[in-house]
C-alpha cells in the first residue's frame, strides 16, 4: 500500500512539473532569435495567451532609441489594428544619404483577440540594425479583456539567467562573409578568379553537352539495330 501510494505522489508531482513547464517558457518572444548586424530583418512577435479565462486584446512593443531603427514596416494584420509613436532623436542619424530625425518607439495592436491554448504572431520589418550592439531588447506589454497586464520588460540577467518576465530579445551576429551571394554583403565583382571561373563552367557545360549528345547518338544507333534486327528475324522466318 506504502509502495503504491509513493508511486501516486510522485507521478502527479511529475505531470505538475510537466504543465507547468511550457506555463513558464510561455512568453512574448520575437522570431528569428538572431540577425546580422547592419542588416535588415522581418520581426515576428509571438504571443501566446496564458489565461484559461481571458483572451489577450492588445500588445505593446517598444522599441530602443539608444540603438535606434531608422525604418520600420508594419504588416497589416487581418482583425487587428496597430497604432505607431515616433520619438524626436536628440542626436539625428543617417540613412542611406538622408538625416533622420525620428524613429518609431513603439507599435500598439488592438481590436483583435487570442483565445484561450492560441497564440499569435505580429509582423514588422526593421533596419538597418545597429553594427555596435551585440543585442536589442524590446520590451512588450500583453494586456487581457480581463483588466490584467502582463509587463514583459526585463533584460537577461549578468549570469545570463533568463528573467521571470523576459523581453523580446534579438541577439545581434556578424554577417557572414560571402561577397558572392549579394545578401547583405556588396555585390560580387567581376574579376580575375570571376573570369576563370567562368572558363570552368563553361569547359563543364561543353563536357555536360558531349555526354548528352553522345548519349542520345547512342540510343538511336541502338534503336535501329533492333529495328534491323527485327526485320532480319521476321525475313528469315518468312522465308
Amino acid at each position: 500500500m506504502r509502495h503504491r501510494r509513493t508511486t501516486r505522489v510522485a507521478a502527479v508531482a511529475a505531470l505538475a512539473i510537466v504543465v507547468a513547464a511550457p506555463m513558464a517558457g510561455a512568453h512574448v518572444t520575437v522570431d528569428p532569435g538572431e540577425a546580422p548586424k547592419g542588416g535588415f530583418a522581418t520581426l515576428s512577435f509571438r504571443v501566446p495567451n496564458e489565461r484559461d479565462d481571458a483572451n489577450t486584446t492588445e500588445l505593446e512593443v517598444n522599441f530602443p532609441t539608444d540603438t535606434p531603427l531608422s525604418s520600420v514596416r508594419v504588416q497589416p494584420k487581418s482583425g487587428w489594428d496597430y497604432e505607431i509613436e515616433r520619438t524626436e532623436l536628440d542626436e539625428p542619424i543617417e540613412r542611406f544619404g538622408e538625416e533622420v530625425t525620428e524613429v518609431v518607439s513603439k507599435i500598439t495592436w488592438t481590436g483583435g483577440a487570442i483565445g484561450s491554448d492560441e497564440f499569435d504572431q505580429f509582423h514588422v520589418s526593421v533596419g538597418p540594425l545597429p553594427e555596435d550592439a551585440d543585442q536589442i531588447l524590446f520590451p512588450a506589454i500583453q494586456t487581457y479583456d480581463s483588466g490584467e497586464a502582463v509587463r514583459w520588460i526585463e533584460g537577461p540577467a549578468d549570469d545570463g539567467s533568463e528573467p521571470e518576465n523576459p523581453a523580446p530579445l534579438l541577439r545581434l551576429v556578424d554577417p557572414e562573409d560571402d561577397t558572392g551571394s549579394g545578401g547583405s554583403g556588396d555585390p560580387a565583382t567581376p574579376g580575375d578568379d570571376a573570369g576563370e571561373l567562368s572558363v570552368e563552367n563553361v569547359a563543364t557545360q561543353d563536357d555536360v553537352d558531349g555526354a548528352t549528345t553522345l548519349g542520345i547518338v547512342g540510343i538511336v544507333v541502338g534503336v535501329l539495330g533492333l529495328a534491323a534486327g527485327g526485320y532480319a528475324l521476321v525475313r528469315r522466318r518468312h522465308t
